[in-house]
């Protein structure tokens, strides 16, 4: 076991919890207990005009109904803006980031000059070297030049996913300078969870696969701030019937509350837990099974006797 682990599940309150955002709960908490270690639940409303009232509220009661106890009082991102600022701070201080001018129509212009040339959509660096009379919008983490001759090309970001298996992204030509503090004054999701990982201490990180092209520049600017790097693992995310992720903006529907062990069975069928013996009839002989299942596939560990 893993007396050190630390998980998190961090939902957006954008609305209530539909299925999708179940399943990447219930991997989280299982990861967790399968390693013996602590589970924390912190809720990423740091998007102000996209956060519905009500909606954490909402979240945390739903997961309490589905028998996923966090082992800690609830976090709040909107409560740690000073945490960010001073991340921000310190990455100014050292040169990482630097203020943008440009305004999106002035990005998507320059965007579409670039995919004219045939080249990588990404931003090109224009306020790289000053904002040449602009007033500064917003503040972008400057990634690696990419050097693809040398051996170890500094902007080639590699990490070893437990779900997903070996990654890569070149920074450079991928995803270019990205942005920590928005125009309109709201902190960067990349920045925030970075930020709150390592406060919380969070050794595993387990979540959905639309967020592994994210992990490449989480990993840069805990390298910039001299955070360490959790272990990663994104389970496949739920798809509707056109194809699309599951989500609030694809008309996912909330969560059941009323049948709370159905929509778990379904959720450990998504991620391909084998239950074995008769089907569960309660939340807790669910969860027994369930961890079993998961050391089973992701630890390789035996079942419990």
């Amino acid at each position: 076991m893993h007396e050190g682990y630390r998980g998190r599940f961090a939902p957006s309150p954008t609305g209530p919890l539909h299925f999708g955002s179940l399943v990447s709960a219930l991997a989280s908490w299982l990861d967790a207990r399968a390693h013996g270690g602590t589970w924390l639940v912190r809720v990423e409303d740091i998007d102000g005009p996209r956060t519905v009232p009500g909606a954490a509220e909402d979240i945390l009661a739903t997961l309490e109904c589905f028998g996923l106890q966090a082992d800690e009082p609830p976090e709040w991102q909107s409560r740690r803006i000073d945490l960010y600022r001073a991340a921000l701070d310190q990455l100014i201080a050292a040169s990482h980031v630097y203020p943008c001018g440009c305004t999106r129509k002035e990005i998507a212009d320059s965007l579409l000059h670039a995919h004219r040339r045939n080249t990588t959509l990404i931003y090109p660096g224009t306020c790289r070297g000053g904002l040449h009379g602009k007033p500064a919008r917003a503040w972008r983490l400057r990634v690696p030049d990419d050097d693809p001759q040398a051996d170890d090309n500094p902007a080639l970001i590699r990490f070893d996913d437990r779900w997903q298996g070996p990654q890569q992204q070149d920074l450079a030509t991928e995803v270019g300078d990205f942005v920590l503090l928005r125009a309109d004054g709201q902190w960067a999701y990349q920045l925030a969870v970075v930020v709150d990982d390592a406060a919380q201490n969070i050794t595993h990180v387990v979540r959905g696969a639309d967020l592994l092209d994210s992990t490449a520049r989480q990993i840069w600017l805990q390298q910039c701030l001299g955070a360490p790097t959790p272990a990663y693992l994104h389970v496949p995310v739920v798809t509707n019937e056109e194809g699309e992720k599951l989500s609030k903006q694809t008309g996912a529907l909330a969560l059941d509350t009323t049948r709370p062990l159905e929509a778990l069975l379904a959720a450990a069928r998504h991620l391909g837990l084998d239950l074995r013996g008769p089907t569960p009839a309660t939340l807790e002989a669910f969860q027994t099974g369930a961890i079993d299942a998961w050391k089973r596939r992701l630890l390789r560990l035996p079942a419990t006797a």
